[in-house]
């Protein structure tokens, strides 16, 4: 496990000596703030609507970081050529990957929780707030979404290159969510072979948009049941570690070539 945590500080040490954070937190506080200022709608700087746009843009943001992130780390070591250091050392493939993905999903995490507090000070500042209990039941399933998005996207790199594995991420990501919530209203229209293939995608695909309580928190509707909450937290990680089950069997005999580059 101590072999895991420091292949994760690598991902840490990695992401802060990029300018990708540090961008979208400029980016979301910029965009947050012209919110504030303009009469959309009619609506000025009404709170439940920069609740709303605040959140959504916490997801937007996070998604790409954690598909970035996670998409980039095995491709970049084999290209830097430091792969075969790190397999040089009683570190075992799957510790590798394991690391790799801790760092990942805990360093998008922390990244999306400044989101968090970013949104929650400008709602502050509009005389607004959130109820505690739903914003947390918010931020939990938001983080196990994302730890099932850069197991995702990490699995598809072991055997792509990095912008294809970013690609059929966010293709995988979107299906997920906005496709697969509506095959049950599709197969009423539909039989045979089609309403199979329907079913093979509705299972075959994890549910991002049972993750998503951004309107509970929103509109102030309360939080929801814990056995609710407690079976989507087991639900996210049978599907983490399934992708990352995935992931190794890919990675586990891949050969990597020296002076090769992807």
């Amino acid at each position: 496990m101590n072999r895991c945590l420091v292949i994760a500080r690598m991902v840490w040490l990695d992401l802060l000596r990029r300018k990708d954070l540090y961008v979208l937190l400029i980016l979301l506080g910029g965009l947050l703030l012209a919110l504030l200022s303009l009469n959309v709608f009619g609506l000025g700087g009404m709170v439940r609507y920069v609740k709303d746009a605040g959140l959504l843009l916490a997801w937007l943001f996070s998604w790409i970081l954690a598909i970035s992130v996670a998409s980039r780390q095995l491709p970049q070591e084999e290209t830097r050529r430091t792969i075969y250091s790190l397999l040089a050392k009683p570190l075992t493939r799957g510790e590798l990957l394991f690391g790799k993905w801790l760092g990942a999903w805990s360093v998008v995490c922390a990244a999306t929780s400044l989101f968090y507090l970013l949104i929650m000070l400008v709602v502050a500042a509009r005389g607004g707030r959130f109820e505690p209990l739903t914003l947390a039941q918010t931020g939990l399933l938001h983080a196990l979404g994302l730890g099932m998005l850069t197991a995702l996207a990490l699995a598809l790199s072991t055997r792509a290159t990095q912008s294809a594995a970013a690609a059929l991420a966010y293709v995988g990501a979107l299906a997920s969510y906005l496709i697969v919530p509506q095959v049950p209203v599709f197969l009423a229209a539909e039989t045979g072979l089609r309403a199979n293939g329907l079913l093979i995608l509705y299972y075959a695909l994890p549910h991002l948009e049972l993750f998503d309580l951004r309107q509970r928190a929103v509109h102030d509707w309360g939080p929801v049941p814990g056995a609710l909450v407690a079976g989507l937290v087991l639900y996210s990680l049978v599907w983490i570690a399934l992708l990352l089950l995935l992931g190794w069997l890919g990675f586990r005999r891949k050969r990597f070539t020296r002076g090769a580059a992807r």
